[in-house]
């Protein structure tokens, strides 16, 4: 298991509201929050008019640094707490900062939620191109561990050329591979022939997948569904093979490329059948 780790002192994305600010840091699959709220900051003033509803309807899981949180909850009953308190705060309540010093938590879950950046909330519909080595394993064996770095090296420095000749974005390195998104799938599917071309020309053979989908944007990371289709699509490809699905197909066709029909194929953990095509290198 990989270990990350971040500092909240240089956060992947600061949100100013009037009164508090949010620093942000994602790890993964969760997001890091540290608040500071003001002197006379209230999520019912503040925070109310951007998201609505009467009432926070995020999960709170932290620890108080320093400074007093105040909390009303719908039957009138409140709560404080001060430093070093770690607290779960439940689903429907409103929250204050108590004297006139600046409260100060940081929290591991509802960071998102609280300040109306939901799940769902600052999608954009984007094209997914995963790559992956094929046989690396045994080229690894074959080359030794000295010999296979370098090639590897090699290898990302070649492939990160062709992101951003094509204009697309790297996300991560996944494996031996990469994920990287584009604006349409033209540059995608440009991006993936040329990064196999140049693959075979340092003696690799790699695979793509390429396809159309709504992700959320977390600081440099993308989520959603649309991103574990591609994966499988890309899964299903073999050596020097770029897989499309039948969107992509559709949306790419008037840009020249030509496709043959690969058939149907269950992905899994998705449900139905996927109508997947390769494109001709």
């Amino acid at each position: 298991m990989e270990c990350h780790n971040k500092n909240l002192d240089r956060p992947d994305e600061t949100l100013k509201f009037d009164k508090i600010v949010q620093q942000l840091v994602e790890l993964g699959d969760f997001t890091v929050g540290r608040y500071t709220c003001e002197p006379g900051w209230r999520w019912a003033t503040h925070i109310k008019p951007r998201v609505g509803g009467d009432w926070c309807k995020a999960r709170h899981v932290g620890i108080i640094i320093s400074g007093r949180l105040g909390l009303l909850f719908p039957d009138g009953s409140t709560k404080a707490f001060g430093p070093h308190e770690v607290y779960d705060i439940p689903p429907g309540h409103d929250g204050f900062t108590i004297g006139d010093e600046s409260c100060v938590m940081v929290e591991w879950v509802g960071s998102r939620a609280f300040s109306g950046n939901r799940a769902g909330v600052g999608r954009v519909l984007t094209t997914l191109m995963f790559t992956d080595i094929v046989g690396s394993t045994e080229t690894a064996a074959r080359l030794g561990d000295v010999a296979w770095r370098g090639l590897l090296s090699s290898h990302f420095e070649a492939t990160r050329a062709q992101i951003h000749h094509h204009r697309g974005l790297e996300v991560k390195t996944a494996g031996d591979g990469f994920l990287a998104t584009f604006d349409g799938p033209a540059q995608a599917l440009a991006c993936a022939s040329s990064a196999c071309g140049v693959a075979r020309r340092q003696g690799l053979s790699i695979r793509a997948g390429v396809h159309i989908g709504e992700v959320e944007r977390v600081g440099s990371d993308v989520r959603g569904i649309a991103v574990h289709e591609a994966a499988r699509i890309m899964a299903h490809a073999s050596g020097n093979e770029v897989l499309v699905s039948d969107l992509t197909r559709m949306l790419a066709a008037s840009s020249g490329f030509a496709f043959a029909d690969r058939g149907m194929h269950v992905l899994k953990g998705l449900p139905g059948e996927w109508h997947l095509f390769s494109m001709s290198l």
